[in-house]
């Protein structure tokens, strides 16, 4: 939709922009750990805010793969797996949280069981031209239901030959590939076994800035199990833009987790969990730098469960999540473009390409038409299109406000479905 790519294409993301994205192997910028297993992550500026983002995912050596993670839990750690078909447990016994040691204690007993290790595995050629498996990055999931699912995010699976998953009890399974939606950063995969641990889902509408959380992962592939860190809610609500490949930036979160709890390449589809022992976020993105050459600290963003829980249920139900097309390609109007193309508009997005049959182009939208409001709601930035896009379905219509130089006219457009290999 954007001139800014709206979804992570083809292979893996490694990272491109300000913002890390969280699987191992792939080191924040501005970060430095000593080990040398762990790859540095490409970045690039975010459109709205500068600050480089970058998704966590941990490449690893051999070494790090044979590396069992061993860590044991006892019984009454772990939520058993023998609810209804598709259910998702409630917590267990409240946690006591006026003794914040021992909170962060039993939520990491609780819930770090379930915290899986998700190896991409993908395909490269030896000098005799004969395939072999390679381990191309490592990221983690959690176990939700009691049906082996695991959610995730994309990039930690994107482009895998063959997925594998490690419990930190030390059992390892293949893995099978749900679904993935590249545009919220979301995928689900499944494992088959036995007493398997499941954590409990919580409600992220009610959380509040300044509440304690719990990261977990398996922050730069560390043997011996997942990592956990402590921190508070920094902000709710953020809109943040992911990194992309080569073609551009990727696409805008939104309603997103800020956290100060401290989360690393390798934390990418671990969880963020409330002091009741309940996810309420899936960790996707820490901040690098602030500007080149500051490194950026305590600012780190996960998907809310209120997002990711709606997009894992379709992902079950259906391999794939359906989303709106309007079929154009645009920038954020400034007034060096608005004074270019001469409108009197001065906030809105510029329509730089309209997709030819797409429903931009049924509804009669043009080159340099500047979309001023959706529903009467106004475009402020670049992100707000697709902000107001994504609380509709393919086939609503929609009002959008035009202007062309100092025409106003209203236009009624219906939605299609979003192609697999199209931007919105």
């Amino acid at each position: 939709m954007s001139m800014n790519q709206f979804h992570l294409s083809g292979g893996r993301v490694v990272a491109t922009a300000m913002i890390v994205a969280l699987m191992t192997g792939c080191q924040a910028v501005g970060s430095n750990t000593g080990l040398s297993a762990s790859d540095t992550a490409t970045t690039a500026p975010s459109a709205s805010t500068g600050t480089t983002l970058t998704e966590t995912v941990a490449e690893s050596t051999p070494a790090q793969q044979a590396a069992q993670q061993t860590a044991q839990q006892t019984a009454q750690q772990t939520v058993p797996a023998s609810t209804p078909s598709g259910t998702v447990e409630a917590a267990p016994a409240p946690i006591n949280v006026d003794n914040f040691e021992g909170a962060v204690r039993e939520v990491a007993q609780r819930v770090k069981p379930a915290i899986v290790q998700i190896t991409n595995q993908q395909v490269q050629f030896d000098q005799y031209d004969q395939p072999y498996a390679v381990p191309a990055g490592v990221g983690s999931g959690v176990i939700y239901d009691n049906e082996g699912h695991i959610l995730t995010n994309n990039h930690v699976i994107a482009g895998a030959e063959s997925l594998v998953v490690s419990l930190p009890d030390g059992r390892t399974f293949p893995a099978t590939l749900v679904g993935a939606d590249p545009q919220t950063d979301l995928a689900v995969v499944q494992v088959t076994g036995d007493n398997l641990p499941i954590a409990a889902l919580g409600d992220s509408t009610q959380l509040q800035v300044g509440d304690w959380v719990v990261a977990i992962g398996n922050a730069l592939g560390l043997p011996g199990g997942p990592t956990v860190t402590a921190g508070v809610v920094s902000a709710l609500g953020r809109t943040v833009q992911e990194p992309g490949d080569d073609s551009g930036q990727g696409p805008f979160l939104f309603d997103v987790i800020q956290t100060s709890a401290p989360i690393n390449p390798g934390n990418s589809g671990g969880a963020l969990v409330n002091l009741a022992g309940q996810v309420i976020g899936i960790n996707t993105l820490v901040a690098g730098q602030a500007e080149p050459g500051i490194p950026a600290q305590g600012i780190g963003f996960a998907i809310s469960i209120a997002t990711a829980k709606p997009i894992a249920d379709q992902l079950v139900a259906n391999g794939r999540v359906q989303h709106p097309y309007v079929g154009i390609r645009y920038v954020a109007l400034n007034p060096a473009i608005a004074a270019q193309v001469g409108t009197d508009a001065r906030t809105g997005i510029i329509i730089a390409e309209v997709v030819p049959g797409s429903p931009a182009a049924e509804a009669g939208l043009q080159r340099e038409d500047v979309i001023t409001a959706v529903e009467g709601t106004p475009l402020e930035d670049e992100s707000s299109l697709a902000r107001e896009l994504a609380t509709r379905n393919p086939g609503d219509t929609v009002t959008l406000t035009v202007r062309h130089g100092s025409q106003e006219r209203t236009v009624e457009l219906t939605l299609g479905e979003l192609p697999a290999d199209s931007n919105p």
